[in-house]
């Protein structure tokens, strides 16, 4: 009888530890396919993005902003010509930059307008473009929640670069609303990286949480490093 009833117990025990290990794999497996997902969420997708830079550049750069920024305007004018001699120009990283259209109606339309330039005239004419909404943004804040950038400011805007006929191309594209799937990737990539304002700066789809330009040439040197 002894002899049944260990065999009895040494079954029961065999069978928790198979059933314990059996339930160690199964959320060994979900915590991987929870990394896996981690992992894909933060992967940036560049295709189709207006950029600065070497296409042999290691690390990739990118700016989430709004044409009605204060914020971002500021960056445009100070820190980023710092930025640009410093990782772009160097070789060290390409930049990009990517709508998060959320201050007003204005925000969006100016997005759209921009991204309507990129498809239209090219990579080149987007940044020209970009530069001089930032460089007219209005300096006092009250304007952010004022609708500046109508259909004719951002047609004149960019009339003073471009013809008549190339800006012509652009309002007819816009119109047509050829710009509003890719203003929307933006979006949702924003929204994917958990973006809540701007400007925002993410190195190889990492959140740049420092102050500084020598924060951030950090940043990308470690980054280039895991490459």
């Amino acid at each position: 009888m002894a002899n049944k009833k260990n065999k009895k117990n040494q079954s029961s025990t065999f069978t928790f530890w198979i059933i314990g290990l059996i339930a160690i794999i199964i959320i060994g497996f979900i915590f991987l396919a929870q990394g896996k997902d981690q992992e894909s969420a933060f992967e940036m997708d560049y295709k189709g993005q207006p950029y600065l830079g070497e296409e042999s550049a290691p690390v990739q750069i990118v700016e989430f902003g709004d044409y009605k920024c204060p914020a971002c305007k500021a960056f445009e004018q100070g820190f980023f010509p710092l930025m640009k001699e410093a990782l772009i120009d160097s070789g060290k990283a390409q930049f990009y930059f990517m709508n998060y259209s959320f201050i007003n109606v204005d925000s969006k339309r100016s997005a759209k307008f921009a991204e309507a330039v990129y498809q239209e005239l090219g990579n080149e004419t987007f940044w020209k473009f970009h530069e001089l909404l930032f460089t007219k943004q209005p300096d006092d804040p009250k304007y952010e929640k004022i609708d500046v950038y109508t259909d004719k400011f951002l047609e004149d805007t960019l009339k003073e670069i471009v013809s008549e006929s190339d800006a012509a191309k652009v309002v007819k594209a816009f119109k047509a609303k050829s710009a509003e799937e890719a203003w929307q990737v933006d979006m949702d990539a924003a929204s994917e990286l958990g973006v809540t304002g701007t400007p925002a700066i993410f190195v190889d789809g990492k959140k740049f949480e420092g102050n500084t330009l020598e924060d951030l040439e950090k940043m990308v040197d470690e980054a280039a490093k895991e490459k």
